[in-house]
């Protein structure tokens, strides 16, 4: 009885193993998922993959809209490193201007995202009301605006002589001109402290508390906790905004339009120029795979250097 029990159980387990009509159900499902994500992906490679093939071709080239690209090798740059001087100024004003705008954005958004960190009545409508300007902080009316309020003539000068104090002008004087584009950059602040902002909500208060227990007070608090907890997403709001400020042309543009004396003239602005006003399509794509090396070597020297200074909880306050 025991040995026919057996025999008919067999059956029974080769009942259960999987059929192919399953395995074909299996393939229909990964031919539904790509056809979800074709629209992404077809414009992935033919409005992101391609457009950056073809400029690293064109970037050796010699190329003006007008006629067929002729290969010329390595021409343009060489001449970009050899005797363009006037890359080599473009490129230290921009410089200039990441050096001084980013450690002040995110020095301006932190301390703000410390001020609305509270539970206060209203606290939501403070929020918004500091973030707006931010969602109109790269518009050419906004630009406009900052040209005619540091303009000779301007609100700030307006201001000033209140107080009995004489006006410069801000945009025409050279040694001023780069400080405007460093206060407006500045002054969009709204998408880095939000993300601040996020990070203090993580913060466990358990630490705070036995801080408190402890003695320490909101100085001592600030610099053990606040910081090391907050560190990547420091390291987050950094690389972006690197990125970003290499990128800046609206402000130069509309403002000061590169002058005087070149001391506003961006990277992104001389760029722009060689593309569009000279027609040196070649030449530009150079200038901008240039461009991506830079960002990309500055990039991966904030990622090896954060290892010293990003703190991550689950790996102990070291980078894997």
């Amino acid at each position: 009885m025991i040995r026919v029990k057996t025999e008919t159980a067999i059956p029974s387990l080769q009942a259960t193993k999987p059929t192919k009509p399953k395995q074909k159900q299996k393939g229909t499902h990964h031919v539904a998922g790509y056809l979800f994500i074709s629209p992404w992906l077809i414009g992935f490679l033919l409005l992101t993959l391609w457009p950056i093939a073809q400029s690293f071709y064109l970037s050796f080239t010699e190329y003006s809209l007008l006629e067929d690209p002729v290969w010329t090798g390595a021409d343009n740059y060489t001449k970009i490193f050899a005797s363009d001087t006037t890359f080599t100024k473009s490129l230290s004003v921009t410089f200039m201007f990441v050096l001084f705008s980013v450690p002040l954005k995110l020095f301006f958004s932190l301390m703000v995202a410390l001020a609305l960190n509270k539970s206060i009545r209203g606290m939501n409508l403070y929020r918004t009301a500091i973030y707006f300007p931010s969602l109109i902080g790269g518009s050419i009316a906004v630009a406009a605006l900052w040209r005619n309020m540091f303009g000779i003539d301007g609100y700030i000068n307006q201001v000033l002589a209140w107080f009995g104090v004489e006006g410069v002008g801000w945009i025409s004087n050279p040694d001023t001109s780069l400080g405007t584009l460093i206060l407006l950059n500045t002054w969009q602040f709204g998408s880095t402290m939000v993300i601040f902002l996020a990070g203090l909500k993580q913060v466990p208060q358990e630490l705070y508390e036995s801080a408190s227990v402890d003695g320490a007070g909101k100085v001592r608090k600030f610099i053990s906790i606040t910081l090391p907890m907050l560190s990547p997403v420091m390291f987050f709001n950094l690389v972006l905004g690197v990125i970003g400020s290499f990128q800046t042309f609206t402000s130069a543009f509309i403002i000061t339009k590169g002058g005087p004396i070149n001391s506003t003239y961006m990277y992104a602005m001389f760029l722009y120029e060689k593309a569009f006003k000279h027609y040196q399509m070649g030449y530009a794509s150079a200038l901008a795979w240039i461009l991506l090396t830079i960002v990309a070597v500055l990039t991966i020297i904030n990622f090896m250097a954060s290892k010293y200074w990003v703190f991550y909880e689950s790996d102990g306050g070291k980078t894997k």
